[in-house]
């Protein structure tokens, strides 16, 4: 019996390892994203928090030097959280490039998987007819053979 080679197996392979490189790569863009957007909650957080403490000292009564430590305070942090904003834009497009990228390495694996398949078909197919001339020359000599007696 003949065994299967698929003749575009080392191109698959090649493919595969492409798609598990994008995937890692996709992973740590989605990591980094996640990592950059929490790192912008907290500072919104804080700004919100800030902005409620400073409220409630403003009823309570605070100096002029007080609500101008927690205005350059805020402002500075305004600053900060823009920073980060644009950051997470950058990692949330990055992420998404890479998101892109992934599902064409799937999609080109998947074609080679399937190619794969209908070659395997075929290659069963004609085994089996192979099988089967084989089957039929096997029968005939033995109906010869007998016939001769």
């Amino acid at each position: 019996m003949v065994s299967y080679v698929y003749r575009f197996e080392k191109v698959l392979t090649i493919r595969e390892q492409e798609k598990n490189e994008t995937e890692m790569a996709y992973k740590e863009s989605v990591r980094s994203f996640e990592e950059i957007a929490t790192k912008l909650y907290d500072l919104l957080k804080k700004k919100e928090d800030l902005i409620a403490f400073q409220q409630e000292r403003l009823m309570i009564g605070s100096s002029i030097d007080e609500i101008h430590h927690y205005s350059r305070f805020i402002d500075s942090l305004e600053k900060t959280i823009a920073d980060v904003q644009q950051k997470v834009i950058q990692a949330r497009a990055k992420m998404n490039w890479h998101e892109e990228k992934l599902l064409e390495k799937n999609l080109e694996v998947r074609k080679f998987e399937k190619m794969r398949e209908k070659d395997f078909k075929h290659f069963q197919q004609e085994q089996d007819r192979i099988e089967s001339l084989f089957l039929d020359e096997i029968s005939l000599q033995t109906y010869n053979k007998k016939e001769i007696r």
